[in-house]
């Protein structure tokens, strides 16, 4: 039971896995995509079609023909993978063994919506690490006992590359814990009560960058919105009457910036600085509004030819 990309890997391994056969794959229905909003597939109808596997769509399990018809297949597990939907008790109670989640953080860190972003863009401390949790479903969110986990560095991850890090890890970790159910011998921890954390869902909103922080939270931040919804940037050049709303990708951050108020714009070494709190953050590729995606060294020279080093402007909130 999956829905996005997220979910594809951990139902290609179990397609593979050799000691179980899947009897069907439930995903969200087809809906609206892309300028044209046209129906699109979700990710997981596709693999499962390519696989060969019968498909289910149902808009929820409210209407007890739907719990019915899952039941029909007699399920020894469920295995949920960022589905995006409630599942009621009385389906919960439908496998024999388990129904099981693959978790996208350690928890009890990180229950919710968005664990992958909220881990990129709230651990910033050296050493810091994530992972995936094998946890039984329960009614309250994320809250069932932990069968498995497996953790890695955090690094310098953005969401994007620790999303496919971790579907990875997640498709590989399940299989072990369907071996040792099958076998009789798994157990699951509780989840510490006092250590839980909740990943609110990343909005637009996201997008706006505060420089008063330090530096190495800016980039934790930036790097936790990429690639949606983007770290976005009004800047406003001295001597420019119009501002440059660009998409920001991950820079560096760099050397103290005494006296700097944050926001403060400057130019230098080829490169586009923001002071933070502490430092300068060096910003990465910049996608200004309509255009393609571009260094800062060609976005001076195509917007601002004759752009002298030093402080040349203001960063802002789009």
């Amino acid at each position: 039971m999956g829905t996005p990309d997220f979910a594809v890997p951990t139902l290609r391994r179990l397609a593979a896995w050799p000691h179980g056969a899947l009897v069907a794959v439930y995903t969200q229905p087809d809906r609206p995509a892309g300028r044209g909003h046209r129906l699109a597939m979700p990710a997981v109808k596709q693999a499962a079609l390519e696989l060969g596997l019968p498909v289910e769509q149902p808009e929820n399990f409210k209407d007890p023909a739907a719990v019915a018809r899952l039941g029909a297949y007699a399920p020894d597990v469920l295995v949920v993978a960022a589905y995006g939907l409630l599942l009621p008790q009385a389906v919960l109670d439908l496998p024999r063994l388990a129904p099981l989640n693959v978790h996208a953080s350690l928890l009890p860190r990180w229950r919710g919506a968005a664990p992958i972003q909220r881990a990129v863009m709230e651990d910033w401390q050296p050493g810091a690490r994530t992972g995936v949790s094998i946890m039984r479903v329960v009614r309250q969110l994320d809250a069932g006992p932990v069968y498995a986990r497996a953790s890695l560095p955090l690094d310098d991850h953005t969401a994007g590359s620790l999303h496919d890090a971790l579907a990875r890890m997640g498709a590989e970790l399940l299989p072990q814990v369907l071996d040792a159910l099958l076998e009789g011998r798994a157990a699951a921890e509780e989840q510490d009560a006092d250590s839980v954390t909740y990943a609110a869902k990343i909005t637009r909103e996201d997008s706006c960058i505060d420089w008063s922080r330090p530096a190495v939270q800016v980039h934790a931040h930036i790097r936790g919105v990429t690639p949606w919804p983007g770290a976005r940037v009004a800047l406003r050049f001295d001597g420019q009457d119009k501002t440059f709303p660009c998409t920001v990708a991950p820079g560096a951050p760099g050397a103290a910036c005494p006296g700097a108020a944050p926001g403060t714009l400057a130019y230098a070494d080829e490169q586009l600085r923001v002071a933070c709190a502490d430092r300068w953050y060096a910003l990465g590729p910049l996608r200004p509004q309509g255009r393609k995606s571009m260094s800062a060294r060609d976005f001076v020279n195509g917007a601002l030819r004759g752009l002298r080093p030093g402080p040349c402007g203001h960063a802002a909130a789009e």
